[in-house]
């Protein structure tokens, strides 16, 4: 099992010393999260909490994660990292395959998109794009992605998206990975029919163990099942290497974690020796091979 650190809630200038640090301890990749603006009232429920509620402020710091990546990419060789998740539906398919590419060929490979459709109409509104269809038009996006960042000649003609013969260079030298968030039977058939992996938002293991079991089936069903797939989890009861040994037993390969989650407003030194702490316990213990 791989084990991602996500930056969720940290201050910018604290993203370069995270990446060199986690790099140097073990991780495998940063987990970079995405969030356009905060509007001051929300006219629908956040459908990740009880109430609806947001986790997050007006004062939260979120950097725009392709700019993140590009920053924390150029301080390390082997760390990888992946939005968790970016929001599709408000944006534009061509200008994000021309960000896409730059990130991916900037950190020679090691960048993959996390993608999720966007929760908030204003988002949505308030960037000129229709909320209206939006799981329809963001699977036109992701073939829209795919098809331009293969780097040939190409053209495309859809419900949403329309053009002639164009093409995008340098495109990365090896395919972006796409990994699809949500937790809706949409979104699960959406990973598992075009998605590289999947990723969770805050789940128990009994409920990640129903939706993994869930997408092996849809991606059986879709003659996928003997392809690479990642199952990226947060997971929110289950602890110590017990723990993280029965996530690995029901599938999970990409552990996502924020060590320092119960103190984000935690020092900067105090979040790298909290790393540190992680990486001894689970990343460099060897608990894996018992």
């Amino acid at each position: 099992m791989k084990y991602s650190c996500s930056i969720w809630m940290a201050p910018i200038d604290e993203l370069v010393e995270l990446a060199k640090t986690a790099e140097e301890v073990g991780f495998d990749a940063m987990a970079l999260p995405d969030s356009l603006f905060y509007m001051e009232k929300q006219s629908v429920d956040y459908p990740y909490t009880p109430d609806g509620s947001r986790m997050w402020t007006a004062d939260t710091p979120i950097v725009d994660p392709l700019i993140a990546a590009g920053a924390m990419g150029a301080v390390t060789s082997k760390l990888r990292f992946y939005t968790n998740v970016m929001k599709l539906g408000s944006r534009n398919p061509l200008l994000l395959a021309r960000q896409v590419g730059s990130v991916a060929n900037l950190t020679n490979n090691r960048f993959a998109l996390g993608v999720g459709i966007g929760w908030a109409p204003e988002e949505f509104e308030w960037c000129g794009v229709p909320y209206q269809r939006r799981g329809a038009r963001v699977d036109e996006m992701i073939e829209v992605m795919k098809l331009v960042l293969g780097g040939s000649m190409v053209e495309f003609h859809g419900e949403f998206y329309d053009f002639d013969r164009l093409q995008m260079s340098p495109a990365p030298s090896q395919p972006v990975p796409f990994y699809v968030g949500g937790h809706t039977e949409v979104a699960l058939k959406r990973a598992a029919r075009v998605g590289d992996g999947w990723t969770s938002a805050m789940m128990t293991r009994d409920q990640l163990a129903d939706t993994i079991g869930k997408l092996s089936a849809l991606r059986a069903e879709y003659g996928r099942d003997a392809e690479p797939f990642e199952y990226q989890a947060v997971c929110i009861d289950r602890f110590g290497i017990d723990g993280h040994r029965d996530l690995a037993e029901i599938g999970v390969t990409d552990y996502i974690v924020m060590p320092w989650v119960r103190r984000p407003d935690a020092p900067l030194q105090d979040k790298l020796d909290s790393l540190k702490r992680f990486a001894d316990k689970y990343i460099q213990s060897g608990w894996q091979d018992k």
